[in-house]
């Protein structure tokens, strides 16, 4: 909107043109539609949600769609024909989308780039061409603006602020107009987007928006006389005056009315000092009494031209320091108002910070590990805390947050490897240890499945060069990319087959139904041969538009897997085994006078049969909707997740060592959080994959493309929270120990607390730290090229976590209340069976 209406838009604005509502701010096409003008549209439909009711004829098509190359700007073209032999337009918008969907698909070096920029060509020539036929009508003059609002980075996003992302076009092409030679000197200077809208208005003699604080530029106006141009620049000057009262309510200028003699008195901006009300006074007092002087000499003077440069550059002078300290007010915020909310997060994840510390004592208790094991803090749990404080810090500098990948990958890598110390202290060195075989599998177990997770950690870390600096050097995922379709598509396969094949033996090993056992690997072998199907035939018509049937065939899969996950929900805590008094005649009473303790065991173990099939149904489900929405080349890395998990659950299942719940559960935090860089992400916004979010998708909706987008952004760290069901089931043998009389209470605090509020409490640290930081940093250089971006990361990081952490309380809320009642109901039972042996 920068360039109709001369604001500055922020990074909220990503989000927002998802959902675009009516722009009510002061702008061009408005003050073109009150003079009179007929307006025509034709292109990027968000147009026609900005300004409705202004176009006289328009055909909006959706800019979201970005599978679509061809046809999405066919529809802008078929209109050219007809428009251009009409005279009963004043202002026509063409908005191509095919170029930019084209590199979001396949990169600035795309196969399809040329034909597209070739086709743009076309088009420009045609508009030119009749321009020049119709010069002699009676429409006049026409302007031909050809500008982009972007750029892209390498692989074809955009979003940031780096040169590539902002490296875009504006060409102002008349009638007169000659093809520039290959000189580069040719090229003008760099201007700002907000430029274009006053200048637009001064050519067409209408009305700078209200709100603009862009400065004209001169090099489009060279048509207007000596004295037209300074009063374009006194009206940009005029207009900016009143924006800076607005925001400094003691600027009050008086301008002489008889001028001042232009000297070199008046050539540098340095003069003007003081105050910053005082300055702006002094700049716009200059250019004013300048002017007035100019207009006053140019009858009677010889000089008159050195007079008209001087005046030029004190309103250029005035222009460019308002301009400039107006779009950093922009960014100013109350500070109050902000403290107060920090303050608020503060205490919030103190109060975090407080019950995890409360969980630990109580753990150590537990344990009758006694007061020396809470003073005493093992070498991982040290670790743990120094991850969280080292990020904390490095969150100040500019060059940790651009390439915090790093910071995850070797911190999580280090973590195993003290783990691995453990286990390997742990090991039976004597030849009376060996004898117990048991142990040594154990331990030996515990060592192959951290191993597994270092392996494939650094095979997902060679995935993607991620960040921003390095992201030209070498990787997995380029290799691919340059070798070629067949061999993505290879790649592909394999995964969906080993997701497929894991969840296949996930499954036979569960002790429900065995045919409810059967008819969850019936519907995962189902859902991953329906993506296999859809990666067979469809992911080669990458760069065509998505036909009925991708698109169908996606619905189904979503169908399928939302089904079979529901199912699995709901249906499992009903069918997990429960065991009853025995019947047997000669052992009756015996059996019968089983303590409730022992009918408490039996339903703890149902509980966590049922949580461990309900977790497995959520990361399996997850893992082959990421193998259809994300880019070929991330498939295998979804694969590497899913058996880091898979391993990191084996681990923490096995007997050994005593280890700290919430320092695994802080694993498997850092284990999702270096996997979302190691699926190609950073902190800015031009790593997003916006093309996999309208997958499945036949018609334009905010809601749904806005879910996908966040479900391919955030695969890992969800597919780890998803996971925690999983954890809950594994670490639940407390129960077999606890009394009968154990409430729901205190049910819940035990298998909820740590999984809940580990991510919860790493999260709330890292949001509070960040939050603080960006304050500090809201005038730094890098506020909006990094900064900004990253906080938008960690905010959508938060809402990820409080999804994933409400997933996790609902299962185990919705399992207690099951098992809850069951037990009710045996204890009914058994109270019944035991009346009847008293009778008797």
């Amino acid at each position: 909107m920068a360039m109709v209406s001369g604001a500055i838009g922020g990074f909220l604005d990503v989000a927002l043109n998802f959902n675009t509502q009516a722009f009510l701010d002061d702008n061009l096409l408005g003050q073109f539609f009150r003079i009179g003008w007929k307006m025509t549209m034709f292109g990027d439909e968000t147009w026609l949600k900005l300004f409705p009711k202004l176009f006289t004829r328009k055909d909006g098509v959706s800019s979201f769609f970005v599978k679509d190359t061809i046809v999405v700007d066919l529809n802008v073209s078929r209109h050219m024909p007809e428009e251009l032999n009409r005279d009963d337009w004043h202002l026509m918008i063409l908005h191509y989308l095919g170029l930019d969907h084209v590199g979001h698909i396949g990169g600035r070096k795309s196969v399809l780039m040329p034909p597209k920029l070739r086709e743009m060509d076309d088009v420009i020539k045609m508009i030119h061409l009749d321009s020049i036929l119709s010069n002699d009508s009676k429409q006049g003059d026409t302007l031909l603006l050809v500008v982009s609002d972007h750029g892209m980075t390498e692989s074809g996003n955009h979003g940031g602020s780096s040169y590539e992302e902002t490296d875009s076009l504006a060409l102002f092409i008349y009638p007169s107009s000659k093809a520039p030679s290959d000189d580069v000197s040719v090229i003008k200077d760099t201007m700002n987007q907000v430029d274009i809208a006053p200048t637009l208005a001064l050519l067409f003699g209408v009305p700078i928006p209200m709100n603009n604080v862009g400065v004209i530029v001169v090099d489009c106006l060279l048509s207007l006389t000596d004295g037209q141009l300074l009063r374009a620049l006194e009206l940009n000057s005029w207009q900016l005056l009143r924006l800076l009262k607005a925001q400094l309510p003691g600027l009050s200028c008086v301008v002489s009315a008889s001028g001042y003699p232009a000297d070199t008195r008046w050539s540098k901006v340095s003069l003007c000092s003081g105050t910053v009300e005082e300055m702006f006074c002094c700049l716009y007092s200059k250019a004013a009494s300048l002017h007035t002087f100019w207009k006053s000499s140019t009858t009677s003077r010889s000089d008159s031209g050195l007079h008209y440069n001087h005046t030029v550059n004190a309103y250029h002078d005035f222009l460019m320091t308002a301009s400039e300290w107006l779009t950093r007010k922009v960014t100013d915020k109350p500070f109050g108002q902000l403290a107060f909310g920090i303050l608020a997060m503060v205490l919030s994840s103190l109060v975090f910070l407080r019950l995890l510390f409360c969980l630990r004592i109580e753990e150590c208790l537990k344990e009758n590990q006694g007061c020396a094991e809470m003073k005493s803090w093992s070498l991982e749990e040290i670790f743990v805390v120094v991850v969280v404080v080292f990020l904390v810090v490095s969150m100040g500098s500019s060059s940790m947050v651009e390439e915090e990948q790093y910071i995850w990958h070797f911190l999580t890598a280090t973590l195993f490897w003290i783990i691995i110390r453990k286990v390997m202290k742990s090991l039976p060195l004597g030849d009376q240890d060996r004898l117990n075989k048991s142990s040594y599998n154990s331990r030996f177990s515990q060592l192959c499945s951290i191993l597994v997770m270092l392996i494939c950690g650094r095979i997902i870390r060679a995935w993607h060069q991620g960040g921003v600096n390095w992201t030209h050097l070498p990787d997995i995922s380029k290799w691919l990319t340059q070798a070629g379709r067949s061999q993505e598509k290879a790649i592909r396969v394999l995964s969906v087959i080993s997701v497929t094949s894991l969840s296949l033996l996930a499954f036979s090993k569960s002790r429900l139904n065995k045919l409810f056992s059967n008819l969850l690997q019936f519907f995962f072998l189902l859902s991953g041969y329906l993506v296999l199907q859809h990666v067979m035939i469809h992911q080669d018509d990458e760069f065509l538009v998505s036909g009925h049937g991708a698109t169908f065939m996606a619905q189904i899969i979503y169908a399928v897997l939302s089904i079979v996950t529901c199912f699995t929900v709901l249906a499992s805590p009903w069918l997990s085994p429960v065991t009853t008094c025995k019947e047997s005649a000669s052992n009756r009473q015996l059996d019968c006078s089983q303590s409730v303790k022992n009918r408490m065991i039996s339903l703890s173990k149902g509980l966590n049969e049922s949580a461990y099939l309900t977790g497995w149904a959520y990361v399996i489900s997850w893992s082959l909707l990421q193998l259809l929405l994300q880019k070929p080349s991330n498939s295998m890395p979804v694969f590497l997740l899913l058996l880091q998990i898979s391993a990191a659950m084996t681990y923490f299942s096995s007997n050994g060592a005593y280890r700290k719940s919430w320092v695994e559960v802080s694993a498997l935090y850092f284990i999702g959080m270096a996997g979302h860089f190691g699926l190609g992400n950073s902190n800015t916004l031009a790593t997003i994959d916006v093309a996999g979010a309208f997958m499945g998708i036949s018609s334009h909706s905010t809601v749904l493309s806005g879910i996908l987008m966040l479900c391919i952004t955030y695969a890992s760290p969800i597919l780890v929270l998803l996971s925690l069901t999983m954890y809950v089931s594994l670490k639940n043998e407390s129960y077999y120990g606890l009394d009968h009389t154990l409430d729901f209470g205190l049910l819940l605090k035990t298998v909820l607390a740590v999984p809940f509020l580990v991510p919860l409490g790493i999260n709330s640290v890292l949001l509070v730290a960040y939050t603080i930081v960006l304050l500090q940093m809201r005038n730094h250089l890098f506020i909006w090229s990094v900064f900004s971006p990253k906080y938008l990361y960690v905010c959508a990081t938060t809402a990820c976590v409080y999804i994933g952490t409400f997933i996790l309380t609902a299962n185990v809320l919705y399992i207690s209340l099951v098992y809850t009642l069951r037990r009710k109901r045996m204890s009914e039972v058994v109270q019944t069976t035991e009346r009847e042996v008293i009778d008797q």
